[in-house]
């Protein structure tokens, strides 16, 4: 290791270790330290049930991950990491009805949909023209477009809430409830601006390419980037916390994949007390309540359809989701929460023991709450597959307080960075020109909590590395 590091990155998730990937690609010495014992973040993989039982702590399917416009570009599977397609991306089980079924076809997903084939057509299908293009577009700080049409035609219907999007532009609740399902990724009410963004962004992904799950779990994917990363030269230490810059060895400058708060009390030394107080403005908004399940079989879903799915939206229609969603907005826990739902076994035999699976799922919770939802998530899924809790085996949950202190980066429980609402979206932490910047020039910012935020895409750490990099040159000069 050189006397003095050009870099130093605080925490080793994939947006931590896609920037210091970024900075050495281009000669850049770089330092990763991670508090944990073990690196990822979002991205770990470890046995909370049963032994044997390969369970995603946080991260499980990963429909960013595939089509990241940075992730795409480097040998990761030279380095380990191997993409598992399931058939389809999403099943959106209803009730009395066969299951909603996002698939890569536009004409099987479409032909789903009943009096909508038609409208969903005009509404997704003009978006994947040029897909890659889109997300490049959306996957970034604020710009001019590159591609200013495309970004139009995505943004017109996108900058609505979904649920007017869904009430005005289909007649049915089939294609409403693929869209609500979709847009409660967001983690807002679906009454605000740019939860139809998202939906219409997973929707395009999905007819891009399956959402995937990662052969090994999730952890692989922070593994190829390590692995990669030591192959360019770089180094990591692990079980190392940061309390002060006095704790970091000596560079030019120091990229944290943290959230604000922690940028606030690491860096406060060297950065204005204003430029602080704006950092510990910084809204988090809700968090989750997450469960993981050792189970004797695969999940019971009255449509099988739900078993060939990656993720299984549990929530009903759009106006039960957006209830739902409104509630924990007020504080309040939903008594029928909106389910998020992965089975990574169905697609990956390494996850459990032979003829075994796991099972994963979380709802949305105030931030910080500490209530139980084990019961209600459980009858949730129970509601579309009878017989489910038959099959436990085992159950490991994790509350808000116990996602935080598993990563201080979720404060109160908030896994995506922090709210991504139109007074967060590019202002994320502060608003400023180079959100990735701070006040101290050789100071960064590569977390969840800049632009474009949460998701495994590592497009945050690629562009603080950009910015950084730009500071290193003129260092040099």
């Amino acid at each position: 290791m050189p006397s003095r590091l050009d870099a130093v990155v605080v925490g080793s998730g994939p947006n931590g270790l896609a920037a210091a990937v970024e900075l050495a690609r281009n000669g850049a010495s770089v330092l990763v330290i991670e508090a944990a014992e073990t690196i990822g973040g979002g991205t770990r993989t470890a046995e909370l049930t049963l032994p044997g039982y390969h369970h995603d702590v946080c991260s499980a399917a990963h429909p960013l991950g595939i089509l990241s416009p940075y992730l795409s570009t480097l040998p990761l599977a030279e380095h380990g990491l191997s993409w598992v397609q399931p058939p389809a991306s999403v099943a959106h089980p209803l009730d009395g009805a066969p299951a909603v079924v996002l698939r890569k076809s536009m004409d099987a997903t479409a032909g789903s949909l009943g009096p909508d084939a038609a409208a969903y057509r005009r509404l997704v299908g003009p978006l994947l023209h040029h897909p890659d293009n889109l997300i490049a577009e959306v996957l970034g700080p604020a710009h001019l477009p590159r591609h200013p049409l495309l970004l139009a035609r995505f943004g017109a219907p996108a900058l609505i809430p979904a649920t007017v999007l869904g009430h005005t532009w289909f007649r049915g609740e089939r294609a409403r409830a693929l869209l609500a399902g979709c847009a409660a990724h967001s983690i807002l009410p679906l009454t605000r601006p740019v939860s139809a963004a998202v939906a219409l962004l997973f929707l395009v992904t999905g007819h891009v390419e399956t959402w995937p799950v990662a052969k090994g779990g999730s952890a692989s994917i922070s593994s190829a980037l390590a692995r990669y990363l030591l192959s360019l030269g770089g180094t990591i230490e692990t079980g190392k916390p940061i309390h002060a810059l006095a704790d970091l060895p000596p560079s030019r400058i120091v990229l944290f994949d943290t959230s604000p708060d922690q940028v606030a009390t690491i860096a406060s030394p060297v950065l204005p007390t204003r430029y602080i107080r704006r950092l510990g403005r910084y809204r988090y908004g809700p968090g989750i309540f997450k469960i993981d399940w050792a189970l004797d079989g695969p999940i019971p879903w009255t449509d099988p359809a739900c078993l060939g799915s990656a993720t299984v939206h549990v929530g009903g229609t759009l106006d039960e989701i957006a209830a739902a969603e409104a509630a924990v907005w007020r504080g309040e826990h939903a008594e029928r929460p909106f389910t998020i739902v992965v089975q990574p076994s169905l697609f990956d035999s390494s996850r459990a023991p032979e003829g075994k699976h796991t099972g994963w799922a979380y709802c949305h919770v105030p931030g910080g709450s500490t209530l139980d939802r084990t019961d209600v998530i459980e009858r949730q899924v129970e509601r579309f597959a009878p017989g489910f809790r038959d099959r436990i085996l085992a159950r490991h949950v994790m509350n808000t307080a116990d996602l935080e202190q598993y990563n201080p980066n979720y404060v109160g429980g908030a896994i995506t960075g922090g709210v991504t609402d139109l007074g967060q979206l590019f202002t994320r932490p502060v608003a400023r020109a180079d959100p990735y910047s701070t006040p101290n020039p050789d100071i960064f910012i590569c977390s969840a909590s800049t632009p474009p935020g949460g998701g495994v895409h590592g497009m945050c750490g690629y562009h603080a590395a950009r910015s950084a990099l730009r500071r290193l040159a003129r260092v040099a000069v």
